[in-house]
């Protein structure tokens, strides 16, 4: 049974953990996961973790297709630094940064994180390096393009077989950096826009999830709301919550270790579910 170290706090994976969505952007794909205050952040925590949350993972760069512009590395730092100390103050969940600059990894190591979680799989320039300073786990997702353009259609001739070259190959870049497999977790990227999948490709990321958690390392799968169930549904992200549900249930059933997700309280009870199943 896997036991990770996050900055003094353990995580267990003996049943699947939820990680809560935070985002301090004004231009979140999902309006209702903007926040703007830090109590308003802290609110917003403290109902997650009455729901039952694992880990809250906070954001300060939105990676939505069409958001507004790069966020600066100290426009980021001045967002998500307060978020994290006031959480490691308040709570006792883990707090993770949803970040891929350097500077932010490294400062809000020092404020208090304890995982990192990185969509661009430390490709930023310093970001390996920062990572390795820290000794937290990292999380590596899977991205095709840093900016897709406009128009832009991902292709693959088999869509797991990427995604797997590519986490293993972000893998070997972390051990040669210090970085042991260890502390480690691979989430395989469901969304269009820069994490390149369309939605058949994301179907076909879930229905054969059990070849990403073949490559034997825990598997993040953060799917809450996102495109691809919209473009099944023909529903808008207000909308999602029951796809939402399904896929996470899915995923979870599959063996998915963490499941992000934005509705903490509905996603607690599927998972719950699908580990006492698992368990009987």
């Amino acid at each position: 049974m896997k036991t990770l170290n996050c900055a003094g706090k353990s995580l267990t994976f003996d049943r699947t953990l939820v990680m809560g969505v935070l985002n301090i952007t004004p231009d979140s794909f999902y309006e209702s996961s903007r926040y703007q205050s830090l109590d308003q952040v802290l609110s917003t925590a403290e109902q997650m973790v009455r729901d039952g949350v694992d880990i809250l993972d906070v954001g300060g760069e939105s990676t939505r297709p069409g958001a507004d512009g790069t966020v600066s590395s100290e426009q980021e730092l001045e967002r998500v630094v307060p978020v994290v100390e006031a959480l490691r103050t308040n709570f006792d969940q883990v707090v993770s940064v949803d970040t891929s600059s350097a500077l932010v990894i490294s400062e809000a190591s020092k404020a208090g994180a304890g995982m990192i979680n990185d969509v661009r799989a430390l490709l930023r320039p310093g970001a390996l390096e920062a990572a390795a300073a820290t000794s937290l786990p990292v999380v590596l997702m899977h991205s095709l393009v840093e900016q897709p353009e406009t128009g832009f259609v991902p292709q693959y001739d088999d869509v797991v077989s990427k995604v797997n070259e590519y986490l293993l190959q972000r893998v070997s870049a972390c051990e040669t950096a210090g970085i042991t497999r260890d502390r480690l977790i691979l989430d395989p990227g469901f969304g269009g826009g820069m994490f390149g999948k369309t939605p058949a490709h994301d179907l076909q990321l879930l229905k054969h999830l059990d070849r990403v958690l073949a490559l034997n390392f825990p598997v993040l799968a953060g799917m809450s709301r996102k495109s691809f169930i919209g473009a099944v549904l023909n529903k808008p992200a207000e909308q999602r919550l029951s796809a939402s549900l399904a896929v996470a249930t899915l995923a979870a059933r599959a063996g998915a270790q963490i499941i992000r997700v934005h509705d903490v309280a509905e996603t607690v009870d599927a998972v719950r579910m699908v580990d006492a199943v698992r368990n009987a």
